[in-house]
């Protein structure tokens, strides 16, 4: 059983997987809760489910990129379990997730579309995202970058495949990006349960961190904000 942990973006999301299948999941999308609340949703995860830390095998993390505070939470819980049971950590990229997703997803909701390329994005502040391509079969066809939505951006890729483009980077591009050959997952988002896939590949092929030294994939540096009080200089 796999204890899966998704907090990268405004999403606070838990999931329990076993026998290659989701028994329970438990998200909230309440504006920077995840500190309070994460704890709370895994305590209420476990009661649910009537299964308890101890039958866990191993904790999956949604490793990156996304919000900075987000991605420390949920790998500092993930660790503190691995330490305590003495279990594995698996850390799956945060794009990848939410791509094996919108696969899901698209298979669920009878959309044709031939051989579409996915690009999930997550809102990286102003008009930039981070996002990943894939193809169906969930490999890369460009990794991970952070990068400015312009009308020029996926020009290429747009007059060969299909696009599949979701997350909560996805608005940026709407107002921009011709929705020719494009098509936007307006009610999908970030999901523990969408690790599934990844994270049980990752234990079957012993693909583990060093929980000691693990850290998430933050692809920026984190800049921190000047404070500004009324009246203070």
């Amino acid at each position: 059983m796999i204890l899966a942990i998704e907090t990268a973006t405004n999403v606070c999301s838990v999931a329990l997987f076993r026998d290659n299948a989701v028994i329970g999941l438990l998200e909230s999308d309440e504006h920077n809760a995840h500190s309070r609340i994460l704890h709370v949703l895994i305590d209420r995860l476990f009661t649910e489910t009537g299964t308890s830390l101890s039958h866990l095998t191993a904790v999956a993390v949604s490793k990156g990129p996304g919000s900075y505070t987000g991605l420390r939470i949920g790998v500092s819980a993930a660790k503190g379990f691995c330490y305590a049971k003495d279990i594995p950590l698996i850390a799956i990229n945060t794009l990848e997730c939410m791509a094996a997703g919108m696969k899901v997803h698209l298979a669920g909701s009878g959309r044709a579309i031939e051989n579409p390329l996915l690009i999930p994005m997550i809102d990286a502040r102003r008009m930039e995202v981070y996002s990943a391509i894939y193809n169906t079969n969930l490999v890369p066809v460009r990794e991970t970058q952070a990068e400015i939505i312009t009308p020029e951006s996926f020009q290429t890729l747009r007059l060969t495949s299909p696009l599949v483009i979701a997350g909560d980077g996805a608005d940026k591009c709407k107002n921009i990006l011709p929705g020719e050959n494009i098509t936007y997952l307006d009610d999908f988002q970030a999901s523990a349960a969408w690790m599934l896939h990844p994270a049980i590949d990752a234990f079957r092929h012993q693909r583990f961190e060093n929980t000691a030294y693990f850290e998430p994939f933050y692809l920026k540096d984190f800049i921190a904000g000047k404070p500004r009080v009324k009246g203070l200089e």
